[in-house]
């Protein structure tokens, strides 16, 4: 037996208890006759004491020669600590060691295994089996755990059953860019990674199973940041016999439950905004409402004036940043700077100071008077002390510009408060975005996504106004769930697709396996995709999902600890009827 107990676990009541202790040695105290060793496990720490005198030389001096991460064994007895420590649970007691083995020595670990570490991310990533010892990370992978387990407890609970769905499938188009792997008994064919189950969920409907879900890996080849990687985990979901009311309803349980359980908050009321206000009201379709700031529209009270930038503009809109009139001109340039960065993309910025003395102080007063921007002070329900920002432009641009300076400003006056969460339901989103790239629309969900039914006339003459039975949760600007009441037969699917510019051929070769079974009495049915990753990030306060992967990717797509992706042998490729033609 290498442990009686673990590092987490002795208290004062095991005082006089003989323990063998194993683990990590999380550093060495060595005072000449007296030394102290930390002994790190997955579930805690614990002090170990070697004392001269009443600890023979032999063993004081194996003590001596121990390292960080050495792996060890200790035996002894547990006693009361003199000097307490009250910021660990292990704290009030020590194990007075009796015998020593080194499991296993250590070379001095590249940076320090500590909360607070000195290693940089590409250093912690390409040595990730050791950044995975530090309690930070270790405890980020225990909160994965928990809600894994609460999710499939939820959905238990209510009926569903967990499927696995193949991992090797047809690639499809639409979406992001498929990931292929070659068929060695298929020669010229190839298997892609699923985006997501969606069509097997859908067929699993058409099967009689009428709740399904699974914690699924799914994967796209798309540029990564810091909430995206090249392989992800879903909450995957689907339900038969549903509405859009019944979905909301059950999974913003599964959200309410996971808060209450893993966290212990009590989940306020989950909003509801359309696409359309809250792109009106916010720029954005995932919109943080930890703070206020809605967007407001100042074409009437702005245009007609002689300034040409705003006369020329289809839209002028702006916020209201409460309390922020002292800012500086020092600041105001500063912030006019960030508006015009290329990421950005705005022109300039106008704004207006309401003074506490009651006075409005604007860089267009040249323009509008003290009427003209008191009636924009009104408009925005501004008071004395505040500061207003305004862009003006073509609507969808501007309206993206205001919600990264909105975004930026709720920063800067500390409003996104991680301790707070704000949930909303988004709803009623366009089917098709128009891509001007391609020159043709293109599902914004997916292919298989319901219209609403009394928009379905616009097809033929609207494409852009029809509406889904769409939805996506959003948490503190994050979204962390999608789904639709898909299209369960034939005719629907097949003028879905003829509006994607699919010919019936391409329709029949890529999804005619679905439409036939649409055909074999497919019911009703609707879902939504959770990216747990993302889930867990915000649960854990993080803007990165990356700590709450055991091993991911850097932003290159790449694995460094074992490096890969990496190229394969001439025999390899041979053997999966491949030839390289690399592009130089």
């Amino acid at each position: 037996m290498y442990r009686s107990h673990n590092c987490g676990e002795l208290r004062l009541d095991h005082v006089n208890t003989q323990v063998t202790l194993a683990g990590w040695v999380q550093r060495v105290r060595n005072k000449g006759g007296l030394i102290w060793v930390d002994l790190r496990d997955r579930y805690g720490l614990t002090q170990l004491i070697f004392e001269e005198g009443s600890t023979a030389k032999e063993l004081l001096d194996k003590a001596g020669s121990l390292g960080r991460e050495f792996v060890i064994q200790a035996k002894g007895t547990v006693i009361e600590r003199t000097s307490k420590n009250d910021k660990i649970p292990t704290g009030s007691i020590e194990v007075k060691v009796a015998d020593l083995e080194v499991l296993n020595p250590a070379k001095l670990p590249p940076f320090l295994i500590e909360d607070e570490t000195d290693g940089g991310d590409d250093l912690r990533m390409k040595y990730r089996y050791l950044d995975l010892r530090r309690n930070v990370i270790r405890q980020k992978l225990q909160l994965r755990h928990r809600m894994m387990q609460e999710t499939r407890k939820y959905m238990d609970a209510a009926q569903f059953i967990e499927v696995e769905t193949p991992v090797l499938i047809k690639s499809t188009p639409e979406g992001a860019r498929d990931f292929v792997v070659p068929s060695r008994v298929n020669p010229g064919e190839f298997y892609a990674l699923p985006q997501s189950p969606q069509t097997f969920k859908q067929l699993l409907m058409v099967s009689g199973f009428d709740r399904y879900f699974q914690i699924v890996k799914c994967f796209r080849d798309e540029d990564l940041r810091a909430d995206r990687q090249p392989e992800f985990t879903q909450i995957d979901c689907e339900m038969s016999f549903v509405t859009q009311e019944d979905v909301l309803s059950m999974f913003e349980g599964l959200t309410r439950h996971l808060f209450k359980e893993v966290k212990g908050v009590e989940l306020e009321e989950v909003g509801r905004m359309t696409f359309a206000d809250a792109m009106r009201f916010y720029g954005n379709d995932k919109p943080d409402l930890r703070f206020d700031m809605r967007f407001v529209e100042l074409n009437d009270l702005a245009k007609g004036k002689g300034f040409g930038i705003f006369d020329q503009a289809e839209l002028v809109v702006g916020i209201c940043a409460k309390g922020a009139a002292e800012y500086t001109r020092k600041q105001l340039d500063a912030l006019t700077e960030w508006v015009k960065r290329p990421q950005i993309g705005a022109k300039g910025m106008v704004y207006v100071k309401y003074n506490t003395d009651g006075s409005l102080k604007s860089t267009v007063d040249k323009f509008y008077g003290q009427e003209d921007l008191t009636a924009w002070a009104d408009a925005f329900g501004a008071e004395p002390g505040d500061l207003m920002l305004i862009l003006s432009g073509d609507t969808k641009v501007v309206r993206k510009q205001l919600s990264e300076l909105r975004l930026k400003m709720g920063e800067d006056l500390s409003l996104r408060d991680r301790t707070v969460f704000k949930p909303l339901w988004v709803v009623d989103f366009p089917l098709l975005e128009w891509d001007e790239e391609t020159e043709r629309y293109h599902a914004m969900h997916h292919p298989f996504t319901s219209p609403k039914q009394e928009d379905i006339p616009l097809l033929d003459s609207n494409p852009g106004e029809v509406r889904a039975n769409a939805y996506d949760l959003v948490i503190n600007g994050v979204e962390i769930g999608g789904g639709s009441i898909r299209i369960h037969d034939r005719a629907t699917q097949q003028l879905m697709f003829k509006h994607l510019g699919f010919s019936d051929e391409e329709a029949q070769k890529q999804f005619g396996f679905l439409m036939e079974a649409f055909e074999y009495g497919a019911p009703p049915h609707g879902g939504i995709a959770f990216g747990f990753d993302r889930l867990c990030a915000i649960f854990g306060g993080s803007d990165s999902i990356r700590d709450y992967i055991a091993f991911p990717k850097n932003n290159s797509g790449r694995d460094v600890m074992i490096d890969s992706p990496s190229t394969i042998a001439d025999e390899q490729l041979q053997e999966l009827s491949i030839q390289l033609a690399l592009k130089k």
